[in-house]
């Protein structure tokens, strides 16, 4: 059943056209998500279909009754209430309905009532109707649903007192959201709701989402997220929309194949008009051929031109080297305890960065992580311990406020004057890459996004060459298209990385290592992301279920080193086997090919179709065979 809709919706910003013919339905329990690159329109079509703004074209359409809830990107509760009286609002009717409850519980016991067997009748009937409404209502549950939505949004007991106006930007933003949860909408519209998040508080909202009740209509950046909630994806690109079934990871593979099609099929119909065309030039002006060629003119003139694909340039394209080796040991970091004057964030923090690491690092906010990355860079003394870099390293360090840029400066000479052994037409090319071209360099740092300034810190970072890179949040700001660019270029980055981010989808692809920060030193998991997660619900199990006392610290290294060991093992002989499969499987399509050229195949009909069903199949587990040993010799190589 179809609860909302929008309808061939225009939308133009002055002679800019942000939205062309855009059509997106909501059905009941649907899970969408909707991406595309910043500044797309997204926000602009959520804040369209939410009655926030209006369309130049086209309508939306929603069913009668239908609840729809909206969370703002940055949107926070402006309130003078208390955390838990903002809560309440929520309620309202139900409270209302609990304060008669209680009133006629009182009616029901005074004299006049229980002496006039009538009157009691009636408010007992009246009574037993409005605590049924209550109870299928939820109202004896909603106070413990407050309290687990706070709770899952990181606002334990000591919260619930405080006034709203005292909560930072990204509190307000959170509470905003729990309001929204707890109201359960039949449409809930989400503009980035992951931000302002930690990983904790992001897997308890995709758990709560996945069994929402109502519909969902989500924008994110966080790739994770959408695999995790979504059903159904929509892309907003050239200011139009395109529908993909599955989940963010099924939109990626489903959109390269339609690219790959659409390709081919305009490929193949340029070909065939060009072929017309040359025809008819060739052939009109002769008498002997002018039928022919008016013909194929004719034919010419009924073909519908499809349209060229569109490929969109506007992707930074990012290449990280370094200019010299290190050495093996990158960091050293021994027995450390990092702060701020006397007050430590973290301590007993001891672990090594080998070359050619790239190395996560966890924890939720407030466990000293950026403190920690701070001091590794140089930028904070430690309060206790030891930071050490190895021979030849040279650090580069990325920070996720940009309070290095320079306010007032233009674009170019932030740049230039960091570099001024550069050519001015290689600072413009470099910049170039990151999306400032033309004018665009000239305007001031003030002036940017918290994308450009993520842009510009980035081409700083390429122009140093440093080999030893310390990132905090470097995917912060950037659409999805940046990220996987920022992906790509560090999966080919010769030197070492030690990074901080919330973006799971990113440090799954990215870290061969993590470290937990923990009040009592770090853990170490030697895998990426899903790992990490494997093992954290391994252990919870075990503390759950009364298991083996915790494993010491270089007890779980080693096993983990011995895991990752066998794994190793497994896949080299799973590679092996596919060399030996791939070389025996092109034989037998060889032979087969040159079987379908004898004649004796190629002039009995049976036989041929007999051997090019075999000769199709023996391709398709080629391809398979390929694909699967492609796959693993990049899981060996990072």
């Amino acid at each position: 059943m179809i609860i909302l809709q929008a309808s061939h919706i225009y939308k133009y910003y002055g002679d800019v056209q942000v939205l062309n013919d855009v059509n997106l339905t909501v059905r009941a329990g649907e899970r969408i998500g909707l991406v595309g690159r910043n500044g797309a329109g997204k926000t602009t079509l959520l804040k369209i279909m939410t009655g926030q703004l209006s369309a130049d074209a086209g309508e939306i359409i929603k069913a009668r009754q239908t609840s729809v809830g909206y969370l703002a990107q940055d949107g926070g509760l402006q309130s003078n209430r208390t955390v838990r009286e903002e809560m309440l609002q929520v309620f309202t009717s139900l409270i209302q309905q609990e304060k008669q409850l209680r009133e006629l519980e009182i009616k029901m016991g005074l004299p006049e009532v229980t002496s006039n067997p009538a009157l009691q009748v009636k408010i007992t009937a009246e009574y037993t109707d409005l605590r049924e409404s209550f109870s299928r209502n939820g109202g004896y549950g909603y106070e413990a649903g407050i309290r687990s939505v706070l709770h899952g949004l990181q606002f334990g007991e000591e919260y619930h007192d405080i006034p709203v106006s005292r909560l930072s930007g990204g509190e307000k933003t959170r509470l905003a959201l729990a309001k929204l949860l707890l109201a359960k909408p039949e449409v809930l519209i989400l503009d980035e709701p992951t931000n302002y998040l930690d990983m904790e508080t992001m897997g308890w909202l995709e758990k709560f989402l996945q069994t929402y009740p109502g519909a969902i209509l989500a924008v994110s950046h966080d790739r994770y997220f959408l695999d995790a909630i979504a059903e159904t994806v929509y892309e907003l690109e050239f200011t139009r929309l395109t529908r993909y079934s599955g989940n963010y990871s099924r939109y990626l593979a489903l959109k390269a194949e339609e690219m790959e099609r659409r390709a081919k099929q305009y490929k193949k119909q340029q070909e065939e008009i060009a072929r017309l065309q040359d025809f008819v030039q060739r052939n009109i002006a002769r008498a002997s051929t002018t039928g022919r060629a008016k013909s194929k003119q004719k034919l010419l003139e009924k073909i519908k031109p499809l349209e060229k694909p569109a490929i969109d340039d506007k992707k930074i394209h990012l290449t990280l080297g370094a200019a010299r080796q290190s050495g093996k040991e990158v960091l050293e970091v021994k027995e450390l305890s990092v702060g701020y004057g006397n007050r430590p964030v973290a301590r007993n923090i001891t672990f090594t960065v080998y070359r050619g690491e790239r190395v996560a690092l966890l924890g939720p906010n407030g466990t000293g992580k950026t403190t920690l990355l701070k001091t590794a860079a140089g930028l904070l003394p430690p309060l206790a311990g030891r930071v050490r870099t190895g021979y030849h390293v040279a650090a580069g360090y990325f920070e996720q406020e940009q309070r290095q840029l320079t306010g007032n400066k233009q674009i170019l000479y932030e740049l230039w004057d960091d570099y001024p052994h550069m050519e001015e037409q290689a600072v413009r090319s470099v910049l170039g890459r990151f999306l400032f071209t033309g004018e665009d360099v000239l305007k001031t740092v003030n002036d940017l996004s918290g994308g450009e300034k993520s842009r510009l810190a980035l081409a700083k970072l390429i122009c140093s060459q440093t080999n030893f890179l310390l990132l905090d949040e470097p995917t912060s700001h950037l659409d999805i298209l940046s990220n996987e660019a920022m992906e790509e270029a560090l999966l080919n980055y010769p030197g070492t990385i030690l990074f901080v981010s919330h973006d799971r989808y990113f440090i799954n692809k990215i870290a061969t290592r993590i470290i937990e920060l923990t009040p009592d030193g770090v853990n170490i998991y030697h895998g990426n992301f899903e790992y990490y997660q494997r093992k954290k619900a391994e252990q919870a199990a075990l503390v759950e279920t009364g298991g083996d006392a915790p494993l010491s610290e270089a007890k779980k290294n080693f096993l983990q080193r011995k895991e990752i060991q066998r794994e190793a093992r497994k896949k080299q002989r799973r590679a092996e086997q596919l060399e030996q499969l791939i070389s025996e499987t092109e034989q037998a399509v060889a032979d087969l090919e040159q079987e379908l050229y004898r004649p004796e195949v190629y002039n009995d009909h049976a036989v041929y179709r007999e051997k090019s069903s075999v000769l199709e199949k023996l391709r398709a587990e080629l391809e398979d065979y390929l694909a699967e040993w492609v796959e693993l010799a990049e899981e060996n190589s990072g």
